[in-house]
C-alpha cells in the first residue's frame, strides 16, 4: 500500500481535470492537443512522435463477423463467400439473389465472387 504522502487526488477545476500527486500538478490533455503541440515544435527527422508511429501488420488472423447479423461467424458459404453464424443465417444467405450477395461482398471489401 502507499503512504499518505503518495496519495493521488483528482478534482475538477475550470472544466479540466487536475491530478495532484504530492506537490506536482498535471493537466490532462487529449491526443489532439498532444499532436498539435508536437507539430509546433522543431524536431529532427528521425524523431519518433505520436503522429509518425507506423505499426507493423498484425500476426493475428482477422476476426470474421456475419455479413447478415454482425455476430462472430465461424462459417463461410462456399458458393457466395458470405460469412454466417448459424443455420437460420445460412438459409438466408442461400436465398439471397446474386446482386444482394455482391453488395454484401462489396461492403466487406471482398469484391471477388466465385460461383
Amino acid at each position: 500500500m502507499t503512504g499518505d504522502s503518495e496519495k493521488t487526488y483528482c478534482f475538477k477545476s475550470e472544466n479540466k481535470f487536475i491530478v495532484k500527486s504530492g506537490c506536482k500538478k498535471r493537466m490532462w490533455r487529449s491526443l489532439k492537443q498532444i499532436l498539435t503541440a508536437e507539430r509546433a515544435l522543431p524536431w529532427h527527422n528521425e524523431a519518433v512522435l505520436y503522429y509518425s508511429i507506423n505499426a507493423p501488420p498484425s500476426f493475428r488472423p482477422n476476426k470474421k463477423y456475419s455479413d447478415i447479423s454482425g455476430l462472430p461467424a465461424p462459417y463461410i458459404d462456399r458458393h457466395s463467400k458470405l460469412f454466417y453464424s448459424n443455420v437460420e443465417e445460412f438459409a438466408t444467405v442461400r436465398s439471397l439473389p446474386m446482386d444482394i450477395t455482391a453488395g454484401y461482398l462489396l461492403l466487406r471489401g471482398a469484391n471477388t465472387m466465385v460461383g
